[in-house]
Formats: C-alpha cells, sequence, structure tokens
C-alpha cells in the first residue's frame, strides 16, 4: 500500500495532506524519515510514525451505538441529524454506515461498520439473523397474538412475514413486549402490531444476532466491539 493511501485512511488528511507531513519529516518508517509520499509500505508489518506516535492499521471499525430518537440511521441526510453525525472524527473518516436501520424514533442497538461484507451477512434474508426488540403496545397483547406471530403476520401489503417470536411481558391497556424477527421489512414491527389491531408506542431494539446491546451505554453513546463480539463478527462472515 502507498504510504499517503494508509496515512490518509487513518485519518492522517488527503493525500496532499500527507505530502506535506513527508516534506516537513515527520514522517518514519521503520525508524528512518522518508522523503517520498507515494512509497510502498506493509501496513501490517511497517513501523510507520507521525510525530513518534506509532500508526495503527485498522482497515475497518465496527462500533455499536444505543441510537437516540430524533436521529436518522443514514450516512447523510438534508433535514435531520445522523447517527454519523454522532461519532468523533477519528471514527468518521472511516466512513461508517449503519448496518440497518432503525426508524428515526425507535432506539437502541445500532452497529455501524465499513465492513460491506459483514452488513451484508448480517443483513441477507438468507442469514436468517434474528432482530430483538422491545416495545410498549397500545392495546392487550394476548397468546392470540402470540400465535399469529409465529404462523407469519400478513401486512397491510399483502407481505406474509416470517414467523417471529413474541413474548408478552405485562398484557394492559398498554402491553409490554419482546419479539424476535430474522428480517428487516419497512417499519415491520410496527406494521406486524398494527396487522393485530394495536400500535407500538415505543420501540427499542435489545439485539442483532449474538450482539446484544451494551446497557452502559447511554442514548446517543457507541464504542468499539469488544473482541468476543468481533470474533462473532468474523464467524458470520
Amino acid at each position: 500500500m502507498r504510504l499517503d493511501k494508509l496515512l490518509a485512511n487513518m485519518g492522517f488528511g488527503s493525500r496532499k495532506d500527507v505530502k506535506a507531513l513527508v516534506k516537513g519529516k515527520r514522517v518514519t518508517v521503520d525508524t528512518k524519515v522518508v522523503s517520498d509520499s507515494g512509497m510502498q509500505v506493509d501496513p501490517e508489518k511497517s513501523n510507520v510514525q507521525v510525530d513518534g506516535q506509532k500508526v495503527v492499521y485498522k482497515p475497518f471499525i465496527y462500533l455499536m451505538m444505543n441510537k437516540p430518537p430524533g436521529v436518522v440511521s443514514a450516512t447523510e441526510d438534508n433535514h435531520d441529524r445522523t447517527v454519523v453525525d454522532l461519532l468523533r472524527p477519528e471514527y468518521q473518516h472511516y466512513k461508517p454506515f449503519p448496518v440497518g436501520r432503525l426508524d428515526k424514533d425507535t432506539e437502541g442497538l445500532l452497529l455501524l461498520t465499513n465492513d460491506g461484507k459483514l452488513a451484508h451477512q448480517l443483513l441477507s434474508p438468507k442469514k436468517d439473523v434474528e432482530k430483538t426488540y422491545y416495545a410498549k403496545i397500545l392495546g392487550i397483547v394476548t397468546n392470540k397474538d402470540v400465535e399469529a406471530f409465529l404462523n407469519g403476520i400478513q401486512l397491510e401489503d399483502g407481505y406474509v412475514c416470517k414467523p417471529a417470536r413474541l413474548n408478552i411481558l405485562t398484557s394492559n391497556d398498554q402491553s409490554e413486549i419482546e419479539v424476535a424477527i430474522s428480517e428487516g421489512k419497512f417499519h415491520q414491527v410496527k406494521r406486524m402490531f398494527e396487522a393485530v389491531d394495536k400500535r407500538v408506542l415505543y420501540l427499542k431494539r435489545l439485539s442483532m444476532g449474538e450482539l446484544e446491546l451494551d446497557n452502559t451505554l447511554k442514548l446517543g453513546a457507541y464504542r468499539e466491539l469488544n473482541p468476543e463480539e468481533l470474533t462473532y463478527c468474523q464467524m458470520i462472515k
């Protein structure tokens, strides 16, 4: 890999900025001051330093966010703040994107990454990766609804959802439930409950496959995946 590409990818500015760093004799490769920003380096083996600080090469970034309401699951938007806008610049330069979408008013687990292969595997209908949600529902959720979800809810457009596991936590005028689905149609959980004459008042994603929301993350906070979570991601790929 070219040195200027490596440093640009790691957040040291554009290739023009990197060229200025090299010209200022601020970059070393294997302890030697370099003069050619286009030289080839091994990002895994070469000891590249800028101002004496070692550059650690990371081709991909994996972030778990507790998405807050009012923020859209997109990389850019003309009207609203996006989940990417919440990230610090050292993460934004990796150009991460949200894996799947949570509605603007929905909270909870959201994975952001620049690993397109992982995103495809997590979202592929063929992989049947379960997404679990907690919800508050206007209306009394019953065992009849549990059975209907398990048999496959038919949405208003005629689409029949895959079987979903509905667990009733409380059943009253405002019921509390957990539901696990293995697909991600537009507004799917909300539409499934509308199909049984109920309405979602509050929705929060708790898990995606084996990735579970870190309950220590406040709304809008995020962190890099830990080694166990990264192992799961590599297994999925």
